[in-house]
């Protein structure tokens, strides 16, 4: 349970650091736009780690549930970084940087499931 609450600062750090290069990377507009979203995320992120702290599973659960909704936004911009691929750089880094945050989701949801999984295990041996 210990390594899932150090995932989730972690995942947090990393999307609010990657916020902030993308600012220094992107025109002012689509920088800011794209700090907003990534404090949103990281942010909750942050405060469900620090509810792990006090309240293990409500924390947990509450970065699985954040975690899960920044996959399924990420997975809405892969057209963008298909045409990022093929050369069409209008939005400039901004689909790299996006899947990179949808990555860092998908694995910090796979950690939460496989640790809600393992507690579900141990819980079962435990009884009679």
């Amino acid at each position: 349970m210990k390594i899932v609450r150090v995932f989730i600062f972690l995942a947090a750090a990393a999307i609010i650091g990657l916020g902030f290069y993308g600012t220094g990377i992107m025109t002012k507009d689509d920088g800011m736009a794209f700090l907003l979203g990534s404090l949103t995320l990281g942010g909750g992120l942050l405060i469900s780690g620090l509810f792990s702290l006090k309240m293990p599973w409500h924390g947990i659960i509450g970065a699985g549930v954040l975690a899960l909704l920044g996959f399924a936004s990420g997975i809405m911009n892969f057209p963008g970084f298909a045409k990022y691929l093929t050369g069409e750089r209008e939005r400039g880094a901004a689909p790299a940087l996006e899947l990179c945050i949808t990555l860092i989701c998908a694995m910090l949801l796979v950690r939460v499931i496989r640790t809600l999984a393992s507690e579900k295990a141990r819980r079962a041996r435990e009884l009679p």
